[in-house]
């Protein structure tokens, strides 16, 4: 069986959702009238069959650039991008309904140092210069909780290898998530792949980072009784 496509793209299965409840007439005017000129760039294979680099000096102004994945409904990334000026900011999220929803909190903050990606990440790592990236973000990903699912998790060879090729020497990764068996998977596979979990124990799992802006998804985990844990690894140098 064929690993590609005929346009040369590698068969990538996709699970989750693209799209969820229909959009309001605001959310369609962002799409329509912000995306595009937020786009970091030829990304996806169509564009981009070539997997040219992206020209990150030029995207951001020569600042270091920082990577969100999976970016929910963009609280975390627009708070982030308000704080952190001297930062450049990629999200990656291929749900609709979350771009949207950044598009529509960017216009409000009125922050100037974010690109969206409305796809997958692999998309994003096959177009992003080693070593390109000084912080990266996994915040609540789906927990896919079922047992046969877990290779579906982000925590896995397939997205941490090309993460961890991205990546500065020295670079911060954080993960938030709300699961248990999550956390065990993260901190089994991720120092497997060139990264030193810098906490010390499981006290340090459930202070958030002094940076942090609770985002829907950890609010409806408090609500729903579960923990959340914050986990942050740093990349060998």
């Amino acid at each position: 069986m064929s690993t590609q496509h005929p346009s040369g793209a590698p068969w990538r299965n996709f699970y989750g959702r693209f799209k969820g409840k229909t959009l309001r007439d605001s959310q369609k005017t962002y799409l329509d009238e912000d995306l595009a000129a937020l786009s970091p760039g030829a990304v996806d294979w169509e564009s981009n069959p070539d997997r040219t680099a992206l020209d990150l000096d030029a995207l951001f102004g020569g600042r270091e650039v920082w990577l969100e994945v999976g970016f929910g409904g963009g609280e975390h990334m627009v708070h982030q991008a308000a704080a952190n000026p001297g930062a450049g900011i990629i999200g990656c999220e291929p749900f609709i309904n979350g771009v949207a929803m950044l598009l529509g909190k960017i216009r409000e903050a009125g922050v100037d140092n974010v690109a969206v990606h409305p796809g997958d990440v692999r998309d994003m790592f096959d177009v992003l210069p080693d070593a390109s990236i000084a912080r990266a973000f996994l915040l609540y990903p789906d927990p896919w909780p079922k047992k046969r699912h877990h290779r579906r998790r982000f925590v896995t060879g397939e997205h941490l290898e090309p993460l961890a090729r991205v990546l500065k020497p020295g670079a911060i990764f954080r993960v938030a998530t709300d699961i248990p068996d999550y956390v065990r998977q993260t901190l089994e596979e991720v120092p497997r792949h060139g990264f030193t979990w810098l906490a010390e124990g499981p006290s340090d799992w459930r202070q958030p980072w002094g940076d942090w802006i609770s985002t829907r998804y950890e609010q409806k985990a408090l609500r729903e009784g579960r923990v959340p844990h914050y986990l942050t690894f740093r990349r060998a140098e």
